[in-house]
């Protein structure tokens, strides 16, 4: 019968990258303690460099989002702002006609 397979989480398989790129363990080394196939190991590396970008976009995008939100608290406020010195001017100029002053 064969053997089954190991699947890898995403931390193990960054965590068996790094040793490889920081540590400098050798891919030789890393394939024959893991059980891996050296084209499994550089598909990871792969996709790791491929998708690198992608952790940076997401804290990008937080970084949006929460810049959205300041912006969306901002015109409310400046909304209100208006709301409010529109109806002062309007009281006023109610005031200066009932008074009769130009």
């Amino acid at each position: 019968m064969s053997e089954q397979r190991k699947q890898y989480t995403p931390q193990e398989k960054v965590s068996i990258l790094k040793r490889h790129l920081l540590e400098e363990v050798p891919v030789s080394e890393l394939c024959d303690q893991y059980g891996l196939h050296p084209t499994v190991f550089y598909r990871w590396q792969k996709e790791f460099f491929g998708h690198g970008a992608s952790a940076f976009q997401q804290q990008q995008s937080a970084i949006e989002k929460q810049q959205e939100k300041k912006i969306a608290a901002l015109e409310a406020k400046l909304s209100q702002k208006n709301e409010v010195l529109s109806e002062v001017l309007e009281a006023h100029l109610r005031l200066k006609k009932t008074l009769g002053v130009p």
